[in-house]
């Protein structure tokens, strides 16, 4: 799974913005620990990522300001909002509802 296309269709949001509950990030540091904590099975490309940083940030789900980082380099660090973390919520359980339900199918089928 390392193309964002074998995601399924709205996953990165919900990746990312579970990524940001632990707090701001820059870019590149959410791609990194969406790939850390998948064990290495996840890698969101820059194309895939900053487009989804945008979107969620038009959608008023993150908030974003320049910073320096640890290394001393400009870098835009994104952060939930209120309505972020309500998007959270809303996806997690989203996610659940889908998740089990093609585990009953897959189960299903070995019957």
């Amino acid at each position: 799974m390392g193309k964002p296309s074998d995601l399924l269709q709205g996953t990165l949001d919900l990746l990312i913005l579970r990524t940001l509950a632990f707090g701001p990030m820059h870019g590149w540091a959410v791609a990194a620990r969406i790939q850390q904590t998948s064990r290495e099975v996840l890698q969101v490309t820059q194309g895939a990522l900053y487009p989804a940083l945008h979107r969620l940030e038009q959608q008023g789900w993150l908030r974003a300001e320049w910073r320096k980082t640890e290394t001393g380099r400009d870098a835009k660090f994104y952060a939930l909002t209120r309505a972020g973390r309500a998007q959270l919520e809303k996806e997690l359980a989203q996610w659940e509802r889908l998740s089990n339900a093609v585990g009953l199918v897959i189960r299903m089928a070995e019957e």
